[in-house]
């Protein structure tokens, strides 16, 4: 439960999008979180107070003269318990309030008087988000520290298509998360290798193996939330991309290598969690092969595929170097000795195959001072461990 503890003051203004922000209440209490909402009364046009009572167990305010703050400022009180304040959905006429400081309803007022952090999720037509005005309001709240979530593209309930719709929640949830996570990785672009590779055949065959790709995503997700701009490579996976990662599709470890060698001059990190096959057939055949007479198994001619992780350690200036070891037997013995094969300065291993497709692992981590446990866990947990041992490797002083 990645909120647990946390109290948020969620802020639903008046928009179609309204909709989404009682699946974020929802959301954001199944991960552990406390949710006071306040609702404007444009926002109660579209969603009344009782769905919101009924989703976070806390009655609802809307109005800047409640009597329930025993002070009567509650436009004061309500924020000064809260870790986080989220404006979902954001219109353009709240983010134009707060960007020029306009108090006047409960909302407006609560986010000048508010001493904590703010996430905006903006949600209007395609025009009103493209609108001078409105991206200097959204400039101007950045610039104030303001945090900001979205717009997406797509269909809009005007009919319109275009930049301008909320978030969906599942992301808006990723984003809250990240708001809590150090950000160690801020400024860094950090390129990532995830789950398998397949080699074809012929057109319907293939070799690959059992890798989901999990943690890779998870690597991927951490250091998005670490503040660093994230590229995932990623072979033929069902999951999702992290919200705000940008995933590149292959599926051959040529494909994978081509890609990474393309992006690799801007990363200043490069993660290798992708299981890539260290073989592909000599030849691939234009045709499905078919079974022999009497059964007998076809020859398969085998040629070794590119290095990924070692092309990267060798260049002239590589980005610091991160390798995944997944071992049968002997993790000690031949994790450390991957490690000095590939010339990097840190590697991460794991012993049994059966922890592809699962949820949570036992890494280790190899470097020149030897190795240690970096724990048990679910993969996000301990991507987000790994990413703060990058980055501690990323300063001067180093360790």
């Amino acid at each position: 439960m990645d909120l647990q503890g946390k109290h948020i003051v969620l802020a639903v203004t008046g928009g179609v999008a309204a909709y989404k922000a009682a699946e974020l209440a929802r959301l954001l209490v199944k991960a552990g979180a406390t949710v006071q909402v306040v609702l404007t009364a444009a926002g109660a046009r579209f969603v009344g107070a009782a769905t919101f009572q009924a989703l976070t167990g806390r009655p609802v305010f809307d109005d800047l003269w409640d009597t329930r703050v025993g002070n009567g400022m509650a436009h004061i009180e309500l924020t000064r318990a809260a870790d986080l304040v989220v404006v979902a959905p954001a219109t353009a006429d709240v983010l134009g309030k707060a960007a020029h400081g306009i108090a006047d309803d409960l909302l407006s007022t609560l986010l000048l008087a508010s001493n904590k952090p703010v996430l905006f999720a903006p949600a209007m037509n395609r025009e009103m988000w493209g609108h001078p005005a409105t991206r200097r309001n959204v400039a101007q709240l950045q610039d104030d520290g303001a945090l900001i979530s979205g717009p997406a593209a797509g269909e809009q309930a005007c009919g319109e298509v275009g930049e301008g719709r909320m978030v969906e929640p599942d992301d808006l949830l990723q984003d809250i998360v990240a708001a809590f996570q150090p950000k160690v990785l801020s400024g860094r672009t950090v390129l990532v290798t995830a789950g398998p590779t397949f080699e074809a055949i012929d057109p319907v065959r293939g070799l690959t193996n059992r890798s989901s790709g999990k943690m890779g995503y998870a690597v991927a997700r951490a250091a998005r939330e670490a503040g660093a701009r994230v590229v995932l490579v990623s072979g033929p996976t069902a999951l999702p991309a992290p919200h705000g990662v940008q995933r590149l599709e292959v599926t051959s470890a040529q494909e994978m290598f081509d890609t990474v060698m393309a992006q690799v001059g801007s990363a200043q990190v490069f993660v290798a969690t992708a299981a890539v096959a260290d073989w592909r057939p000599l030849q691939v055949h234009a045709q499905k092969q078919k079974k022999q007479d009497g059964g007998a198994a076809p020859t398969l001619a085998l040629q070794p595929n590119p290095d990924i992780l070692a092309t990267v350690a060798a260049l002239p200036a590589p980005p610091f170097c991160v390798g995944f070891a997944a071992e049968s037997e002997n993790l000690a013995e031949h994790a450390a000795a991957k490690r000095l094969r590939k010339k990097v300065p840190l590697l991460v291993g794991n012993l049994g195959p059966d922890t592809f497709g699962r949820d949570d692992n036992q890494l280790e981590l190899f470097d020149a001072d030897g190795h240690r446990p970096l724990g048990r866990g679910d993969k996000l947990m301990l991507a987000r461990k790994l990413v703060a041992e990058i980055a501690v490797r990323l300063t001067p002083s180093g360790r």
